[in-house]
């Protein structure tokens, strides 16, 4: 008997807080603060975009590509045939 108790009060108890999760996650109140909250950040977002400095690109020509056949003379090895030289 005591265990039906228990087990009842404890479904009650899911239910209920389930129940007031979902209330509170609906309502109304809840959305406006969701919406005002997400329309400050895209406010701050842009107050802080105005303020970035911008810095000149240094980056130009600054990488040389390397031609694997501007050396001729150097042999090419493989691994298998550098153990056979053995």
């Amino acid at each position: 008997m005591i265990r039906e108790l228990k087990y009842l009060f404890y479904l009650i108890f899911i239910f209920f807080f389930i129940f007031f999760i979902l209330r509170f996650y609906f309502s109304d109140e809840n959305k406006k603060k969701t919406y005002r909250s997400l329309s400050e950040i895209d406010i701050k977002i842009q107050n802080l975009d105005k303020d970035l400095i911008l810095l000149k690109n240094n980056t130009e020509n600054i990488i040389e590509y390397v031609e694997y056949n501007k050396d001729k003379k150097t042999k090419k090895y493989s691994f298998w045939e550098l153990i056979y030289n053995d």
